[in-house]
C-alpha cells in the first residue's frame, strides 16, 4: 500500500493503494454497490409483482403491460443522467450530486414500500430523478482520480464494475427472496435501507478525493491560487478541433452498437424472468434439492466473503480518518450477513426446494464477480484488443447466450403459457451474457472518459446513458411481444431473434476496427 505513486489524483490517503488502485476507488466501489443493490433489487421483482395474481399480492397485469412499464422505467433511468451530468458540471459538483441522488433514491424506495398505486408511481419517479444525479457523476469522479493514470483506467472501471455487480448480486438475491417469500413491498423497501447507508458512507468519506468532484464555486479559490503558481491541476492538452471531432464520432458509433447490446441483454429483467417463472422447472426434490441448497450456499457465501475481505482491507487504510463512514459501511454488511444466514437457514429447513424466479438473475452478478479480475488483467496486458473488437466479442457472446435459450426451449409447444424445461439453459445463457457484458459495458465507460475532454465528461456520460436507455426501452417493447411471437411461432423463434441481431451487429462493429482506430488518433 505504497504512497509513493503520485499518478493518482486526490488526497494523500487516496494514494494508498488497494489491489494496485487508489483506496478512493473502493469508497466509490461500495457506494455504487449499494446503489446497484437498490436498482437491481427493485428490477428483479417489478415484473414478477406486476404480473402476479391479486391473491398473491400482485396487480395481475398482462405481460405486455408489465414489460411496457419496465421498459419505460429502465429507459428513463438512463435518460435522466444527461440532466444530472449537466447540473453537476454547472452547479452541484460531482460529489454533491452523488449524495443528493442517493437521498432522493432512498425516498423513492420508501414510497415503493407503501402498498398503493400512487406510491409505486411516485417511487419510480423519485428513483429516476435520483439516478440521474447519481449515475453519471460517480463515474466522473473516477475519471478525475485517473486523469494522469490513463493506462490503469480500463482496469479501474472493471473493478468498479465488479462493485456494480456485487450490489446487483445481493439486491437480486435478498430483495427477490424477501419480495417473493415475505411480501413484494418489503422487497422494495429493503433496497432503500442500503441506499441510505451507502449515501452516509460516501458523504462521510468524500474528502478522500481532495478537490475532485467539488462544485465549480468551491474550486475557484484553489484555481486562482494555482494559476498564479503556474501549476493548475485543471490544465489539459489542447486537442485540435478535427481530432476531437473524430473522437466524438467514435463515441457515437460505440453508443449506437451499445443500443443493440442492451436491447437484448435487458431481457434478463423481462422476458427471461418470465421464462424462469413460467417455463422453467424450479421445483427440486431429494438429492437435487440438497445439491441446490449446498450450491446456493456456496454461491452466496463465497462472493460475500470476498467482498467482506475487500471491506476489511479498505478499513485498514481509511478507518483512522473515516471511522464513521466505515461504521456505516460495516453496519450495512452486518445486516446483509444476518439476512443471508436467515435465508439459508430457512432453505435448509425445507424438504423440497422451489427456486425463486428472481434467483437466476444473481448468476450474472456472480459470474462478473468471478471473472472481472481476470478480464481486468487481460485489458492491462499485451493482449488488450481494440475497443471495437471488445464490443464485437461482447455482442457475439450475448447472441450465443440466446442461442442456448432457443435450443433449450425447442420442446415448448407453440403458444404454450407454461412449461417445465431444465434450469441448465438459463445457467449457461447467463454465463455467456456475462462474458459478453464484461467485454463491452465497463470498456464503453472507459473509452468515453478517454475520448472526451474533461470539461465535457459529465455531459457525455449522460449522452452515453441515453443510448443505454434506448436499448432498455427497446428491450421492454420487444420482450412484451413474447406472447404474440410464441402464439404465432414458438418460444425458440422468440429467442432466435435475440440470437441473430447481436451476432450480426458484433461482426459489423469488429469490421470497423481499422477505421475506428484511425479516428481515435492515438487513444488506446
Amino acid at each position: 500500500m505504497s504512497t509513493e505513486n503520485f499518478r493518482f489524483e486526490g488526497s494523500d490517503m487516496n494514494r494508498k493503494l488497494l489491489m494496485g488502485h487508489p483506496s478512493g476507488l473502493f469508497v466509490l466501489f461500495f457506494t455504487e454497490m449499494w446503489e446497484r443493490f437498490s436498482y437491481y433489487g427493485m428490477r428483479a421483482i417489478l415484473v414478477l409483482f406486476l404480473t402476479s395474481a391479486i391473491i398473491d399480492g400482485g396487480w395481475a397485469w398482462s405481460r405486455e403491460d408489465a414489460l411496457g412499464l419496465y421498459g419505460t422505467y429502465t429507459m428513463l433511468v438512463y435518460f435522466s443522467p444527461i440532466l444530472g451530468g449537466f447540473l453537476a458540471d454547472k452547479i452541484f459538483g460531482y460529489r454533491r450530486a452523488v449524495a443528493l441522488g442517493a437521498l432522493i433514491m432512498t425516498l423513492g424506495h420508501a414510497a415503493m414500500a407503501l402498498d398503493t398505486p400512487w406510491s409505486l408511481y411516485l417511487g419510480i419517479g423519485l428513483l429516476v430523478a435520483g439516478n440521474g444525479l447519481f449515475k453519471p457523476n460517480i463515474t466522473s469522479i473516477i475519471n478525475g482520480v485517473y486523469k494522469n493514470a490513463q493506462d490503469k483506467k480500463d482496469g479501474a472501471f472493471t473493478i468498479f464494475y465488479m462493485g456494480v455487480n456485487a450490489g446487483a448480486f445481493l439486491g437480486i438475491l435478498l430483495c427477490g427472496y424477501i419480495g417473493e417469500s415475505v411480501g413484494w413491498h418489503y422487497g422494495f423497501g429493503l433496497a432503500g435501507v442500503f441506499m441510505f447507508l451507502g449515501m452516509i458512507q460516501f458523504w462521510l468519506a468524500q474528502s478522500i478525493f481532495g478537490r475532485i468532484g467539488l462544485s465549480p464555486k468551491a474550486t475557484i479559490g484553489f484555481d486562482e491560487e494555482n494559476k498564479q503558481l503556474g501549476n493548475s491541476e485543471d490544465s489539459e492538452e489542447v486537442v485540435p478541433a478535427n481530432v476531437q471531432r473524430d473522437r466524438y464520432i467514435v463515441v457515437g458509433v460505440l453508443a449506437f452498437f451499445t443500443i443493440f447490446f442492451w436491447a437484448a441483454f435487458e431481457q434478463a429483467g423481462g422476458s427471461m424472468t418470465i421464462f424462469a417463472s413460467d417455463y422453467t422447472n424450479r421445483v427440486l426434490e431429494g438429492n437435487a434439492a440438497t445439491a441446490f441448497r449446498i450450491a446456493n450456499t456456496l454461491l452466496t457465501v463465497v462472493p460475500l466473503l470476498i467482498i467482506t475481505y475487500v471491506l476489511f482491507q479498505l478499513f485498514k487504510i481509511t478507518f483512522s480518518k473515516y471511522k464513521f463512514s466505515n461504521i456505516a459501511l460495516a453496519s450495512s454488511f452486518a445486516i446483509i450477513w444476518a439476512i443471508v444466514i436467515y435465508m439459508l437457514k430457512e432453505q435448509f429447513a425445507q424438504e423440497d426446494t422451489e427456486i425463486p424466479a428472481s434467483w437466476f438473475g444473481i448468476l450474472n452478478s456472480f459470474y462478473i464477480i468471478a471473472f472481472a479480475p481476470l478480464v481486468s488483467k487481460i485489458w492491462e496486458s499485451k493482449f488488450n484488443p481494440p475497443a471495437t473488437v471488445k464490443f464485437g466479442v461482447g455482442l457475439v457472446l450475448l447472441g450465443l447466450g440466446f442461442g442456448v435459450l432457443a435450443y433449450g426451449s425447442a420442446s415448448i409447444p407453440q403458444g404454450a403459457q407454461t412449461a417445465s424445461v431444465s434450469i441448465i439453459w438459463l445457467i449457461l445463457a447467463y454465463l455467456l451474457h456475462t462474458l459478453g457484458e464484461l467485454s463491452l459495458s465497463p470498456v464503453g465507460l472507459s473509452y468515453v472518459s478517454k475520448l472526451v475532454p474533461a470539461a465535457k465528461i459529465g455531459m457525455m456520460f449522460g449522452l452515453w446513458y441515453i443510448a443505454i436507455g434506448l436499448g432498455n426501452k427497446a428491450a421492454g417493447t420487444m420482450g412484451g411481444l413474447i406472447d404474440k411471437i410464441t402464439a404465432a411461432y414458438d418460444m425458440s423463434t422468440f429467442f432466435l431473434i435475440f440470437t441473430i441481431v447481436p451476432i450480426v451487429a458484433g461482426l459489423i462493429v469488429m469490421s470497423l476496427t481499422p477505421v475506428m482506430k484511425k479516428l481515435m488518433h492515438g487513444v488506446r
